[in-house]
């Protein structure tokens, strides 16, 4: 998404907030570099306000991104960081977004065969963010969207195929697949079929 101009009123906002964390960096910078007391920080709370001190200068770890927005709209060069990044008090918020890469289990999932033979799916789900600035704007949610996202895919996936294809292709199919159980009384078939096929062998 690209930044689009904030007119007179963003830049007035934008040079006041700039004085305010200019006369508040150096406070805001102990708060930081965790060197003040808790005694000093309800003092500097009560003097300057905790919204100045919570806001000015953030560290942003290795692994994450800062996606900052001015007055509502993304600021212009997409996420930053690593490092110290300056959010300026009351026109800036800014939303952390971690790059690691995450891994959930996803809950057994009842899907219907081909063949029409009602079976139980569990599987583990790897991803991570590569753009920090679209998982913050254009998702709501995406953590919550990835693990549905990936429900419904291991649901149409498995859908499409026979039990037979499913127990005997799982590694083709998905790495991630952990477990497929069948019902009770399919097994007791599929065992009595088996056993009648090892007595008409012998």
């Amino acid at each position: 998404a690209k930044a689009e101009k904030i007119g007179c009123c963003g830049w007035l906002l934008a040079g006041l907030s700039y004085l305010v964390a200019l006369f508040t960096f150096p406070v805001s910078l102990l708060f930081c570099l965790k060197l003040c007391c808790s005694i000093s920080y309800k003092f500097v709370a009560c003097c300057a306000g905790s919204h100045f001190c919570d806001n000015v200068p953030q560290v942003v770890q290795e692994y994450e991104r800062a996606v900052i927005f001015r007055l509502g709209r993304l600021i212009s060069g997409g996420a930053k960081g690593p490092g110290i990044i300056l959010v300026l008090p009351c026109i800036e918020s800014y939303s952390k977004v971690d790059l690691r890469t995450v891994s959930f289990d996803v809950p057994p999932q009842e899907v219907l065969t081909k063949d029409s033979v009602t079976v139980s799916v569990d599987a583990v789900v790897y991803y991570r963010v590569n753009n920090a600035t679209v998982s913050v704007a254009n998702v709501e949610n995406a953590h919550h969207s990835t693990r549905l996202l990936a429900q419904t895919t291991l649901r149409n996936v498995l859908g499409t195929k026979n039990l037979a294809e499913i127990l005997s292709e799982r590694e083709s199919i998905s790495n991630s697949m952990q477990d497929v159980r069948l019902p009770v009384q399919l097994q007791r078939a599929m065992a009595a079929e088996a056993e009648a096929d090892r007595e008409a062998r012998a």
